[in-house]
């Protein structure tokens, strides 16, 4: 497993067309979310030049897992679309606050993976470490995501200082919930 980061205009076009289609086929076709997509790429106003992405690949080069960071200081998609998720409180605005979206850890090129059993796979644990490190490294002292119920018994597992920002809804006939994500200081 090779993980890469960067940003949008940082990481090579060819990666980034991955990262797109590996989202058409997570999102749309096995989740079956409603999406505005085009080509068979998923992208949305959120994907801009300065969104920072965390992106895993197989020896062969195959996207199975990817994360987008992005600041609360500009437009994201909990502060846009989602901010009922909050229960009445302020959309977060502070360049020490980030949102993680857009998370996936399929593995299409294993039998036996499917998109309820990216919550406990290797590659999402190390996907989701290494979203947390890339978040704290570009000013990050909390997350705010937009997620499944199964997230946070995963954040949980992993001892990751998580609660919720607001009670799970059922939103598009998904139970989903924002939650925060407390990024610990590195230990002395």
């Amino acid at each position: 497993m090779r993980l890469t980061s960067g940003k949008t205009n940082t990481l090579s076009p060819a990666l980034f067309t991955k990262v797109a289609h590996y989202r058409y086929q997570v999102f749309i076709e096995t989740l079956g979310w409603e999406l505005q997509t085009r080509n068979g790429e998923e992208l949305d106003q959120f994907d801009h030049p300065e969104t920072l992405y965390v992106v895993s690949q197989d020896a062969d080069g195959h996207v199975n897992g990817c994360a987008r960071l992005l600041p609360t200081t500009g437009p994201y998609l909990l502060g846009e679309v989602f901010p009922q998720l909050l229960n009445g409180l302020p959309v977060p605005c502070s360049p020490d606050v980030w949102e993680l979206s857009r998370f996936a850890a399929v593995d299409f090129n294993q039998r036996s993976s499917s998109a309820l059993a990216q919550f406990s796979s290797e590659i999402t644990v190390n996907l989701l470490k290494e979203s947390i490190a890339f978040a704290a490294a570009h000013g990050a002292k909390r997350l705010i995501t937009v997620s499944p119920l199964g997230i946070e018994r995963l954040l949980r597992r992993l001892g990751v200082h998580c609660h919720r920002a607001g009670p799970p809804m059922i939103i598009d006939g998904h139970p989903i919930f924002a939650c925060w994500i407390e990024i610990d200081p590195p230990a002395a």
